[in-house]
């Protein structure tokens, strides 16, 4: 509440908050502004608003909206659902002339219904955004060693505002005073330290006076700090929501953002075990939000596509070039089909009762007090193959619920066949599936914060708006977002008129601050013989930078490629893999270029004759716009590979019969 109201001041906006953490002069004071109706808005929790005291005070006043933020809590199938929320219901009722809004970022369409029913609302007043956030690289690394992952993960990002999310408030002081040890500029937050404490913490990560918060979830709702570069997950949240709630606190400046997930099987138990001491109904709803977020963390397709569609979002685009799957190389299928029909036997023999993990100790022959007393050890899928380790057939298991072969109730755990099981034992179906997790490596995608700025400008304005920042006791961002700090610093605007043109420069904040940044900017202008540029618009400008950075990429591709380079040579010089260089190239001649370089792009491929025409005919039949329908048609026999050599070789060759 403090924070928000803060920025809403500095932009002249009349706003007060209630809560305990106010001096009684302070409460005092504001009870008087309101009385006085010299307040346009006023936050309160819902347990504060819920008060007697509060409803007699707001019941002398005009109350002309009423906004629930957070509003998923309402909803008993939301991530975060509180009692109090299911009274707001009252508040209605109590000022029925008062328009009601409720906001929320992490609703799925059962909880969009849940709220319109709790609050009475019609459908016709429904307004939903798109929940991708396209500025949030995403990417999920199997955790090894997380200390040292996350040591590597933030040199990374110098000087640079960041969160890190633990599970327990042990592991939030383990690691942040590990991180402290290293040099970084790191605190803690969690809800065993004091009031006191927390609140310093805060302010001073608020303040860029320190960097990186390491915290529970107890930490970041209602923060609005926009230039929060990073989140890292260090253990696996309980469900999408948490998820998709805590990275969409990085990046909102519009800035490219990275947000990291360190997933382990051990987590998941960890999750599970505090599931299991729920109350039936709500165990049921956990262990649904858990499976979901675990199948969104094992997928090999697009980040976006299981996360937007969780939220009742199609998402289309074959690559988004925004997330670890879509910009690593693909991860080879092996024919597992031999482990399959034994996995699915299993479940079979032993009565569609079990899970993954007692299914796993039948095929590896435990002797389990459990597996006796079910004599289950006289199963011929008993000990069948000891040699697979636990870890291979946990990662192999979870590809087949994944892959359809069978159904997992999400209650208990237990998996059910499926008619597509069937057919894979009755040998009428061969299973392709990764064989080991990917390898721990990183997936970085390309930077583009600053890069078209002037970077000892911007440093410079950054050290005026902390002074600013620092003499008027607030934020450093409430005077002027990065955003607005790299405009200054792409355009040199060296008039009121050109300075008022930027983002984030309204009127109020000129009057405070405008000319003495300006005044700056003049001064290095004239200081290094620079003029004023035409300044853009930001969504060209600065948001956009990144799709017209894969523009020029692609179109270089396409360019050294006809001046005689070989693949090989446009993966060095471009740093690039080869997949990428054939993507660039296939994107160059959709756009209507011509490949003049006379190059056979199939003298790579390993496909027979056979192979070539069944792929040739599923392109004419499906298109080249997206892989994955290929590669599904294909039965996943065709790598991805393949099929970007396959795709490229396929639009040359029909471009060349065109011209003929």
């Amino acid at each position: 509440m403090k924070d928000q109201v803060e920025q809403l001041t500095e932009l002249g906006v009349k706003a007060l908050f209630l809560n305990s953490t106010l001096s009684d002069e302070e409460y005092r004071m504001n009870i008087e502004s309101i009385l006085k109706n010299d307040v346009r808005l006023l936050y309160l929790a819902p347990e504060t608003l819920l008060m007697p005291k509060t409803l007699d005070l707001l019941s002398s006043i005009q109350v002309d909206c009423i906004t629930i933020d957070e509003a998923h809590c309402i909803s008993a199938w939301g991530h975060d659902f509180r009692p109090e929320y299911r009274q707001l219901i009252e508040i209605r009722e109590r000022f029925p002339k008062s328009v009601c809004m409720a906001l929320t970022a992490t609703a799925t369409p059962q909880v969009q219904q849940d709220i319109k029913e709790s609050l009475r609302f019609e459908t016709s007043n429904e307004f939903i955004a798109s929940f991708n956030r396209k500025n949030l690289f995403l990417q999920i690394k199997p955790k090894t060693n997380p200390a040292e992952q996350t040591v590597r993960f933030l040199k990374e990002f110098p000087n640079q505002s960041g969160i890190i999310y633990c599970f327990t408030r042990r592991q939030v002081d383990e690691l942040s005073e590990y991180l402290a040890q290293e040099g970084f500029s790191v605190k803690p937050y969690h809800a065993g330290l004091s009031d006191e404490e927390r609140r310093q913490n805060q302010e001073l990560f608020i303040r860029d006076d320190i960097q990186i918060m390491v915290a529970t979830i107890a930490f970041g709702m209602g923060i609005n700090k926009p230039n929060i570069r990073f989140i890292v997950h260090y253990d696996l949240p309980k469900n999408i929501e948490s998820y998709y709630q805590q990275i969409g606190r990085a990046g909102r400046d519009g800035l490219y953002a990275n947000c990291m997930l360190l997933f382990s099987y051990a987590d998941i138990q960890k999750i599970k075990y505090f599931i299991n001491q729920k109350e039936d109904n709500e165990r049921r709803i956990a262990n649904i939000h858990l499976s979901a977020l675990i199948g969104f963390a094992e997928t090999d397709e697009c980040r976006r596509i299981p996360l937007l569609r969780y939220f009742g979002e199609s998402y289309s685009v074959p690559e988004c070039e925004m997330c670890d799957n879509c910009i690593s190389e693909k991860q080879p299928l092996t024919d597992v089909t031999l482990s399959a029909r034994n996995f699915l036997s299993c479940v079979d023999q032993t009565g569609e009762v079990f899970g993954s993990a007692y299914v796993i100790e039948v095929l590896r022959g435990s002797q389990s007090q459990k597996i006796i007393n079910n004599k289950h050890n006289k199963l011929p899928t008993y000990g069948i193959d000891k040699e697979c380790s636990k870890k291979r057939w946990t990662y192999l298991s979870r590809q087949f619920i994944q892959k359809g072969l069978v159904l997992q109730d999400m209650e208990y755990g237990s998996l059910k066949l499926t008619p597509k099981a069937c057919e894979i034992l009755q040998g009428k179906e061969n299973v392709f599936a990764k064989d080991g997790e990917r390898e721990d490596g990183y997936a970085q995608s390309r930077r583009i914060d600053k890069e078209s700025c002037d970077s000892n400008l911007f440093e410079l304005l950054r050290q005026k708006r902390k002074k600013l920042a620092e003499d008027a006791d607030l934020p450093p961002y409430v005077i002027f977002p990065d955003r607005t700090l790299i405009e200054m610093a792409a355009f040199f605007p060296q008039s009121e008129d050109s300075v008022r043109q930027l983002h984030g420069v309204g009127s109020v904040k000129w009057e405070k601050y405008g000319q003495q940044f300006l005044d700056l900017i003049c001064d290095y202008s004239k200081e290094h013989q620079i003029d004023e540029k035409p300044i853009q618009r930001v969504n060209t400008a600065v948001t956009s930078s990144r799709r017209t950075h894969e523009k020029r990429k692609h179109t270089d591709t396409g360019e050294e490629f006809n001046a005689g380079k070989s693949l090989t040579e446009l993966q060095e010089h471009f740093n690039i893999k080869l997949s990428t260089v054939l993507s660039h190239l296939y994107k160059y001649t959709a756009e209507g270029y011509t490949l003049i370089n006379n190059h056979d792009f199939l003298e790579l491929s390993t496909l027979s004759p056979d192979q070539r025409v069944t792929v040739s005919e599923t392109f004419d039949q499906l298109g080249t716009e997206f892989l994955k329908p290929i590669f599904e048609a294909l039965n996943e026999e065709v790598s991805y590979d393949e099929l970007h050599l396959f795709r490229l070789h396929y639009c040359v060759e029909n471009q060349r019969e065109a011209v003929k």
